[in-house]
């Protein structure tokens, strides 16, 4: 028992002046025997950020409509014997497109040419007299009443004559209005009546033209995004195109950019008290007819700008207890956290609103293993590290 008390103290002071011993290597390691490069300050990488010109987009919900939209009306009343288009096609301005039973109208005019020819002769008839009694008048062989009653007949001739041309004139537009024509050059759309129906004169809508190129397109703009843009605009921190003549682009439902660009033609100073929004209205070329009237696609308004912004990428800009913020690196070399105010999105970058100068050096990789004041090493801007958890770049093929 001795013998084995004596050996387990022995073994215990062995363990203990090994621990204790320089020569366990742990001083080649690192400093106070961490792991190594414990003692270096974090790389990372940084931009410095400079105001400039950076154009503005805006984006809102709009609504296909045609430049021109009529209705298609009979001027007369009549039954419709034949639809002389295609339901859906383009028509051509002056095309026929339904055909009402003219012959009612076809006797109404030859009633009107036969009262042309009777007030013409009856006209002759009072020249003649009045031509006739003329002479008689001046050497006194009539009375001065049968003088006067010649002249009226041939005035009452002449205005009877009037009438009936007048009458003959209605009977050939009447009809002309059985042939019910396109007003327009447009795209038709389907017929409100069919062969065989009564139609009672312009209260009855037959079908509509509409007319696709140029094309319309409607969309609102909300009050309050409006007075934000007057507020950048007063402020100089936004410039819009002059005469607000913004460049428009329309995004369809499948995700692509209409070929044609447009502009404003219409914006209105009132506020909808239904929707809140001001009325817009922009105008593109569409010779394909590719965008058809119905169809909802998203506007874009180019044109304006922002003449001295400064932006950073959003993996630089971090969230606090007090809000946003980005690291700086000071003259010494360390980092210091700086409050931003951030305004909207630019691409992949943060709009700064307030809270950086021209010329600072901004924290854009490395963020995370940094506290303030701590000191940095700036990486080689020719190597820079890929920013943690952003995509790779596509191999070539």
């Amino acid at each position: 028992m001795r013998s084995l008390v004596v050996l387990s103290v022995a073994a215990a002071l062995a363990i203990a002046l090994a621990a204790c011993s320089p020569s366990n290597g742990s001083e080649k390691k690192g400093a106070k025997g961490g792991p190594p490069g414990m003692g270096m300050a974090p790389e990372v990488n940084v931009m410095a950020v400079a105001p400039k010109a950076l154009p503005v987009s805006y984006e809102y919900v709009g609504q296909v409509i045609g430049s021109r939209e009529v209705e298609v009306r009979a001027r007369v009343t009549g039954i419709l014997i034949s639809r002389n288009f295609k339901e859906g096609e383009p028509v051509q301005q002056g095309q026929s497109l339904f055909t009402i039973d003219p012959a009612p109208y076809e006797a109404v005019l030859a009633r009107a040419q036969a009262d042309v020819a009777a007030a013409e002769a009856r006209l002759a008839q009072a020249q003649r007299n009045a031509a006739r009694l003329k002479p008689l008048y001046a050497e006194k062989a009539v009375s001065q009443k049968e003088a006067d009653d010649a002249v009226s007949a041939e005035q009452i001739g002449n205005a009877d004559l009037k009438a009936a041309r007048a009458r003959l004139v209605e009977a050939r537009l009447n009809l002309s209005y059985t042939r019910v024509e396109s007003p327009i050059n447009g795209l038709s759309s389907r017929s409100q009546r069919s062969e065989g129906s009564l139609v009672s004169g312009p209260d009855v809508l037959l079908t509509t033209v509409v007319q696709v190129d140029p094309i319309w397109v409607g969309f609102g703009i909300p009050d309050n995004e409006q007075a934000a843009i007057q507020k950048e605009v007063q402020a100089g921190r936004l410039e819009l195109p002059h005469d607000g003549k913004f460049e428009v682009q329309v995004r369809r439902a499948d995700g692509s950019i209409f070929p044609q660009t447009g502009h404003l033609n219409f914006s209105d100073v009132r506020v909808s008290t239904n929707t809140g929004t001001r009325e817009a209205r922009a105008e593109l070329p569409n010779p394909d007819a590719a965008l058809r009237p119905g169809e909802f696609v998203r506007v874009i308004l180019k044109g304006a700008q922002r003449p001295n912004a400064i932006t950073v990428p959003q993996r630089a800009v971090l969230e606090g207890p007090k809000g946003k913020f980005v690291f700086v690196v000071t003259d010494s070399n360390t980092a210091e956290p700086r409050p931003v105010q951030v305004g909207e999105w630019a691409g992949d970058d943060w709009i700064i609103a307030s809270g950086l100068n021209g010329g600072e050096r901004v924290i854009t990789d490395g963020v995370m293993k940094l506290g303030p004041g701590a000191p940095v090493r700036i990486a080689d801007s020719t190597q820079k590290p890929a920013a943690a958890g952003a995509p790779k770049p596509p191999a070539k093929k």
